[in-house]
């Protein structure tokens, strides 16, 4: 199966905002690859984990979360373990549930969901909907190939929650 989606996803505002990039890809191709490769390499702060609906039944297609910011202290832990992984695995399985991934090919493929989680978030429940709806956002975007080319020219100068060109 040749397949290879890229997706970007943003929700919500302030420090319990969701800012989430998918892969989406066959296992036997280069997502398989890093997929793997990024579970077996945690580092200091960053330990890469299985998206799972609850224990011991992980999301279909496996996904796995990686975190863009290290961890700091025990709450920001929680909410990225907590709140953030289960509303990554929410937006996974409404993509599956809505068509956006084809059930038939959820066992074939592997999601990569890099997903910051704001130290200074605070918000359990708003954490765990932005990271859902930032990652269904996304896992569209990749369905849709977009922004399409076009937008990102017409979009003006850069801008984005942290700067202001």
């Amino acid at each position: 199966m040749t397949f290879f989606q890229i997706g970007e996803g943003f929700a919500g505002s302030g420090p319990n905002a969701a800012h989430l990039n998918t892969v989406l890809g066959a296992k036997d191709g280069p997502v398989g690859s890093a997929w793997t490769t990024a579970l077996a390499t945690p580092r200091l702060g960053h330990a890469p984990f299985v998206v799972v609906a609850r224990p011991n039944v992980p999301v279909k297609p496996f996904t796995l979360f990686v975190n863009k910011a290290a961890i700091d202290g025990d709450a920001h832990a929680r909410l990225t373990w907590g709140a953030a992984q289960a509303g990554v695995a929410a937006g996974v399985i409404a993509a599956v549930r809505k068509g956006v991934v084809a059930e038939a090919d959820a066992d074939a493929l592997l999601l990569i969901a890099a997903v910051w989680v704001d130290p200074n978030a605070g918000d359990e429940d708003t954490v765990y909907a932005n990271n859902a709806d930032a990652t269904f956002a996304a896992l569209v975007a990749g369905r849709d190939g977009t922004p399409a080319v076009a937008d990102v020219l017409a979009a003006g100068e850069p801008a984005n929650p942290f700067f202001r060109a």
